[in-house]
Formats: structure tokens, sequence, C-alpha cells
């Protein structure tokens, strides 16, 4: 999750645990905790994929961060021993430890056991989304103006999750919804992604692929019983096989659990992570290799550009999400819009 959403979840997290015994400035303490894991993102690890693919890694494995809890929370103590070792230690871990299992609810990707096993995703609620978010404001709020505030804190903590548990019963809903018109197309066996579309989980965006061909479906809660609308989109499988043995491309298929798009661009392999964005503005781009009539090159990546958004993007996303536009084509948010079959 962004890094608000993240700061006012460990300072609701601390109002809650210690807001009592040491009152306002409790919620620093939290914030900052809060924020740690994702001070990873200043490490170089030496290339665009592996800056990508091993950002929410050792920081936010349960892991290193369990044990960490312990070494932390004893040097809070020892400063403001007026809270017990216990309590600090409860205060630290719970906040370190639901920093990573927050993002594992979002699609980028969460180490969650690293160095071991697969990146986890749930893929069930946008990595910004006031309606989390804004509880564990007022709960804050609430505490800076009149402390402790234990009721507004806690109430902010319970609204939020039960945000959170809504996000995976409207997902599953969505996909029991899409099933049944992916399987009239062919792709009742093709790996799906369902996924919030930005800032609301009430309008959604599923994503189906198999070797040879995606499609992208955008489906809301307002949308009743109207047929719903498949994008087609072709894929490249021979570029795909080209780069198949490069170290890089294969930690992205892992990354990504081989939700990438390949393209020529000149003469180089491009791979785009299609879960994150739109199609035609996704962010995250990478140069793999080169091609000449030798071969195949493999060069160190680098990450394109981001491509720029239709400025009629918001608008249209709005309009879609309440209901006055039925039908929207996701490559139309793209500048310039992308070319196919809708």
């Amino acid at each position: 999750m962004d890094s608000i959403t993240q700061a006012a979840l460990g300072a609701s997290i601390a109002g809650a645990v210690a807001g009592k015994t040491l009152g306002r400035s409790v919620l620093l303490t939290g914030a900052l905790l809060g924020t740690l894991p994702d001070l990873d993102v200043v490490i170089d690890y030496g290339s665009a994929v592996a800056n990508f693919t091993q950002h929410r890694g050792f920081s936010h494995s349960l892991f290193i961060l369990i044990p960490l809890s312990f070494l932390i929370a004893w040097g809070l103590w020892r400063w403001k021993p007026q809270l017990s070792y216990q309590r600090w230690l409860a205060l630290v871990g719970l906040i370190l430890v639901t920093h990573p299992l927050l993002d594992a609810f979002t699609t980028y990707g969460t180490q969650l056991f690293w160095p071991l096993g697969d990146p986890v995703a749930l893929h069930s609620i946008f990595i910004i989304d006031p309606l989390y978010t804004l509880p564990l404001l007022a709960g804050c709020l609430a505490l800076l103006i009149r402390p402790p505030a234990t009721n507004a804190v806690t109430a902010g903590l319970v609204l939020s999750t039960l945000y959170l548990g809504w996000t995976l019963v409207a997902q599953q809903w969505i996909t029991d919804r899409v099933q049944p018109a992916l399987a009239e197309v062919g792709m009742k066996d093709a790996s799906l992604l369902v996924q919030p579309m930005p800032f609301n989980t009430i309008l959604w965006r599923v994503t189906a692929i198999t070797d040879k061909h995606r499609i992208e479906i955008v489906t809301g809660f307002l949308d009743g019983s109207d047929e719903l609308t498949l994008e087609h989109f072709p894929r490249r499988p021979e570029l795909a096989q080209s780069v198949a043995s490069l170290p890089e491309a294969r930690r992205l298929e892992w990354f990504t659990r081989g939700f990438l798009d390949y393209r020529l661009a000149g003469n180089q392999i491009t791979a785009t992570d299609i879960r994150l964005g739109i199609p035609g503005a996704h962010p995250f781009t990478f140069i793999l290799a080169e091609t000449s009539e030798s071969g195949v090159t493999p060069i160190p990546s680098g990450r394109m550009p981001r491509p720029s958004v239709n400025r009629d993007a918001l608008p249209l996303l709005w309009s879609r999400l309440t209901g006055r536009t039925p039908v929207l084509c996701l490559a139309t948010l793209s500048t310039p819009p992308q070319g196919h079959s809708c």
C-alpha cells in the first residue's frame, strides 16, 4: 500500500496499544515503524529488473521482521521504560508484521517468506484506496485532538479490517461473474487475475492469459445483468521463448507469475508487467535483450519511461464506475489509444 496508508496503520496500532500511556507522541513512533519496511527502495540491486523484483523482499519477510521486532522493542523500552517491554513488543511486532500482510493484498507482490517461496499477491485492493485509509486517519485525528481516544482508534482499525475482508468477498463475486464468459471463448483454463480498478472496489479489471492470447474485462457491481465486454490482445510467444533462458526474464516470469507482455521495440526485446497499470499505460516495462542476425544478445536490464495516460482517463473511469458508461475499453485510457479488438 502507499506510504500514507502504512503510516496511518502503524500509528493506529500504536495508539490502540499504548495511547493511554504515551499519549499523542505514540502516533509518530507508530507511523515511523509503519514505513520502516519500505526503506528498501533506497537500495540499488544492480539492474532495473533486480530493483523491481527485490522490492518487498527481505525487508517484508516475516522471517526478518519478527526477530527484528524483539530488538527494536528492547531499544524503545530502554528509551521509554514507562511502557513495559511486553507492551513495546506487542506494539512493534504488530506494526511490522501487518505492514507486509497488508501489502500482500495488493497486486505488486510481497515476499512474506523470503528467502523461501514465491511472492504473495491476493490482488484484492488497489495500492491506494481511500475507504481503507480514511477510518485509520480519522482514529489518529481523534487521538491528536482528544487523547487517548482508544475507542476511536480501535473503531478505525476494525472498520479498515472489515473493508479488507470485503475486498476478498467482492473479488470472488467478480470472479464467479466472468468465468462463464471466459469459458464461452475457450479461456476456461486460462491464468486469471482479478483486481480492482484504481481507488475503489466497485469496478474491477479481469485479465485472462494463455500462451498466445490475452483478454481484458472491466466489470463492476453497478453493471447489473449487462453483457460483459471482452477486449482481445495478441501475445508474442516466440519473443518469450527467445529470452526464456535469460536469468532476468526468468526472474520476471517468477515475480509476475507469467503476466508479461513481450514486444520488439526496434531491435530490443522488452517485457511489460501487465498486472500493473492499464493496457497501453503499464508503468513497468524492461529492456532485456537485443536482436541481430547472429541471434539474441542479453543486455543489463533497463526500465523504459512510464507511458502517458490519456488526460480524459479519470473522467472516463468515473463515468464507468458510476454506471453512466456501460462499456470502457481499457486501451482508450492510454496516449495514444492502443488498437485492438473491443
